[in-house]
């Protein structure tokens, strides 16, 4: 049950800080995606957060970074070393530094060895060490892991939870506790709603200049992301409940949009991968890829959409010449008159995969990603995409940066194609 606050009486919002400890954290071994996690959720709350720390596995660095961080926060969310083996520090870091006696919880020995029956395994001592919480602290549930978190105010006005450094576990224990939690302190008084608008085929720059005063606006907010290509900006409202956000959110999502035009794909986590399968679905069509430079990529795109199966009949991957000839039907001549990286083989490509696999689209991908095999006249970078359609075939010249790399031509390809795909199925939906 949520805890209701009068006008007069309603709690201080707390200052939130992030702390991650884990050496692997601090040597790049893994990308600390449980920090951009617990952001996120504090905006969506509007609880203020304004530093993030990364510490090793070390008891003297945890104290020192604890001496710093309480006196400017009121509530510390803490991720990693909840685990049995010795480098698991961090409940016995928080206990020491406040002076209190790590105790053993006798129901969290219970549910830790139920867990490991289910997997046929006998928890071994050192799992024992995941009961020890410091006395009077409220156990976090973990309800997948073996890693029980806490909610402990070991002095007024601070509280920290900790979480284990599994993201898929931290996640499930922050929606299933730490949020009912935070509800019932009163501490949510105003959220934060935000929309991401996703665009491709225009440069930051200019939609800035199309979107002009509108970043100008207070409540709600907007701010550009650029990165890979895409252009992201994003909508953020603030108000006392989710409704209320929403409604100053969108008269200002839907202006974007129209000033995006087509260039706008999506929203949030929408893919051009996605947003081509959804047309694709809507229309009962069928796609079929064939790719020489991109390597697979570009059906590995399409098959990372769940219900991919519905709509892509698969692909070839057609790198040598001779598969080019022998299986999607490209001349000879054309290979020896055009090259293998021209006009003309990618449309033969793409018509070639539509007729062998039957598909209602042929894309293509044929170019020169580098870092050798270019010329002046066919450069690293030079892309040749041919796209197939149930009306007719053409093929489309880019020239991406080879400078940035191989993996780069061949991102910017795949992404590219199914960008064209994405607006040709839109335009003749229009027409």
């Amino acid at each position: 049950m949520i805890a209701e606050h009068s006008q007069t009486e309603m709690p201080e919002i707390p200052k939130a800080e992030i702390l991650c400890v884990g050496t692997e954290l601090l040597l790049g071994e893994i990308t600390n995606t449980n920090a951009q996690y617990l952001a996120q959720q504090l905006a969506h709350l509007g609880i203020p957060h304004y530093v993030q720390t990364v510490v090793g596995d070390n008891i003297r660095r945890i104290h020192e970074l604890l001496a710093t961080i309480i006196p400017r926060c009121q509530l510390l969310l803490v991720t990693g070393g909840l685990g049995p083996t010795p480098d698991d520090l961090t409940h016995e870091a928080l206990a020491r530094y406040f002076e209190t006696p790590l105790v053993e919880y006798p129901d969290l020995w219970d549910d830790i060895c139920r867990k490991y029956r289910q997997r046929g395994i006998t928890a071994s001592p050192s799992n024992r060490k995941q009961a020890l919480l410091p006395q009077g602290s409220q156990v976090l549930t973990n309800r997948s892991g073996s890693a029980a978190g806490i909610i402990w105010s070991p002095r007024p006005g601070f509280t920290v939870m900790t979480f284990p450094g599994v993201p898929s576990e931290m996640q499930q224990m922050w929606q299933d506790v730490a949020v009912p939690y935070i509800y019932q302190q009163g501490w949510v008084q105003t959220i934060l709603v935000s929309q991401v608008l996703r665009h491709w085929g225009i440069p930051e720059s200019l939609l800035a200049e199309r979107i002009g005063t509108l970043f100008e606006s207070a409540n709600p907010t907007v701010a550009p992301y650029a990165g890979q290509g895409e252009v992201r900006i994003r909508v953020t409202a603030r108000a006392p409940n989710r409704e209320a956000a929403q409604t100053l959110l969108q008269p200002m999502v839907a202006q974007i949009q129209a000033i995006g035009g087509e260039d706008y794909f999506g929203s949030d986590e929408d893919t051009l991968a996605s947003v081509v399968g959804s047309l694709l679905r809507q229309r009962g069509h069928t796609l079929a890829v064939a790719e020489s430079c991109t390597g697979g990529l570009l059906g590995q795109l399409i098959t990372g959409i769940p219900g991919s199966s519905s709509y892509f009949l698969g692909g070839v991957l057609a790198y040598d010449n001779q598969v080019k000839v022998k299986v999607l039907g490209v001349s000879p001549e054309i290979l020896d008159s055009c090259g293998a990286v021209s006009e003309e083989t990618a449309i033969a490509m793409a018509e070639g995969v539509k007729n062998l696999l039957g598909s209602d689209w042929g894309l293509s991908i044929t170019g020169i990603a580098g870092p050798g095999g270019g010329s002046p006249e066919k450069p690293v970078g030079l892309v040749w995409i041919g796209l197939a359609s149930p009306q007719g075939v053409w093929a489309a010249k880019h020239r991406f940066n080879g400078q940035r790399g191989r993996e780069s031509v061949r991102y910017f390809s795949a992404q590219t194609a199914l960008d064209w795909l994405r607006r040709t199925l839109i335009r003749q939906e229009r027409s």
